[in-house]
C-alpha cells in the first residue's frame, strides 16, 4: 500500500515533500494532472470529474490514501467524493480507501481550533478582528470556503479571498521571478486596498503558491505570518493515521511521480524549490 497525493500540476509538491519528511518510510505516489492544470478556472462538476479521475489512477496503483493537495480540488470535490462515490468505490475494491484534503487542516491551523468546533454566536462587539488573507485560485475565492467556515469558529478573524487567476499557470511554465513578483504585488495591493490596510496574517491557498512564498513575504508587511499548508496537512495526517489503523501507508521508501502531461525533467523553478532535479513518468 501507499499514500497518493494528487494536484493539478507541480503545487503538491509542497505538501508532498513535508509528508515525506514526516514520512520517510512511508510510500508515495504523486500524480500531478498537468494535462489540465489548471483547475481554478474550471466549471465545478468538470473540477469534480478530474479529481475522481485522478483518486481512481492512484487508488488503481495501490494508494490506501490519497491526499489532495490541491485547494481546489478540495474545497469543489471532496465532499461530493466522500458522500457519493467512494462508498461504492470501496465496496468495488473490496478495501479500505479514503480521500483527504487540505482545507480542513489548514482551518484548525488559522483558528487555533478543531473542526469539530463551532463558535456560540453571541451579541458582544468584537474590539478587535484579526484581518486574515486568502490568496488563491478564483474557484476557491468563488466557493467561500475559508470565509464559511471561519466564520463558523471565530467571529473575531475577518476573512477576505483574492483570486489570483494567472498566478499557478504562471508557476507551472516557469515564469520568471520579475513577473511572478509583479504579479504577486499586483494581488496583494489589490486586496490592501478592500481591506483598507494590509493583511494581519495570510493563507497561501493554493499549494502552487508555497513555491514563491518567499515572493508573497516580499510583497506583504515584513513578518506577516503565512499560515503554512504542507505542515498543517502533516500533522493532521499524523493524527489521521494513529486512530485509523486500516490504512497501510506502505514502510519501503518507495517515490514515485506521474504526470498526466509531459513526462520527463520539471522546470528551473519546480527543481529549485525541490532542491534536485525531479523527473515525472507518464502516467
Amino acid at each position: 500500500m501507499a499514500i497518493g497525493v494528487f494536484d493539478s500540476g507541480v503545487g503538491g509538491l509542497s505538501v508532498h515533500r513535508t509528508l515525506v519528511e514526516r514520512f520517510p518510510k512511508a510510500d508515495f505516489i504523486y500524480l500531478a494532472d498537468q494535462a489540465n492544470t489548471p483547475y481554478g478556472g474550471r466549471p465545478g462538476e468538470e473540477i469534480v470529474d478530474l479529481t475522481r479521475a485522478g483518486c481512481e489512477r492512484l487508488f488503481g496503483l495501490g494508494c490506501s490514501l490519497v491526499v489532495l493537495a490541491c485547494n481546489t480540488a478540495s474545497g469543489i470535490a471532496l465532499r461530493r467524493l466522500q458522500q457519493t462515490w467512494l462508498p461504492g468505490y470501496r465496496r468495488e475494491l473490496g478495501r479500505p480507501v479514503n480521500v483527504l484534503g487540505i482545507i480542513v487542516p489548514t482551518i484548525e491551523a488559522a483558528t487555533g481550533l478543531p473542526w469539530e468546533h463551532e463558535a456560540e454566536r453571541r451579541g458582544d462587539k468584537v474590539e478587535k478582528l484579526d484581518i486574515l488573507a486568502v490568496f488563491s485560485t478564483p474557484a476557491t475565492a468563488a466557493s467561500r470556503v475559508y470565509e464559511i467556515e471561519i466564520d463558523k469558529r471565530r467571529q473575531d478573524v475577518a476573512v477576505f479571498s483574492q483570486p489570483c487567476p494567472n498566478l499557478a499557470a504562471m508557476i507551472e511554465q516557469d515564469a520568471t521571478r520579475e513577473s511572478l513578483a509583479a504579479d504577486i504585488a499586483g494581488h496583494v495591493q489589490a486586496i490592501a486596498t478592500r481591506i483598507g490596510r494590509l493583511p494581519d496574517r495570510a493563507i497561501l491557498g493554493c499549494t502552487h503558491y508555497e513555491i514563491v512564498s518567499d515572493l508573497f513575504r516580499d510583497a506583504l508587511t515584513p513578518g506577516t505570518p503565512l499560515i503554512h499548508q504542507p505542515r498543517a496537512t502533516a500533522d493532521a495526517l499524523v493524527r489521521y493515521l494513529e486512530r485509523h489503523m486500516e490504512f497501510d501507508p506502505g514502510a519501503g521508501g518507495t517515490r514515485r511521480f506521474l504526470t498526466t502531461g509531459r513526462a520527463g525533467a520539471q522546470s528551473g523553478l519546480v527543481e529549485a524549490f525541490w532542491g534536485s532535479a525531479l523527473s515525472f513518468e507518464p502516467a
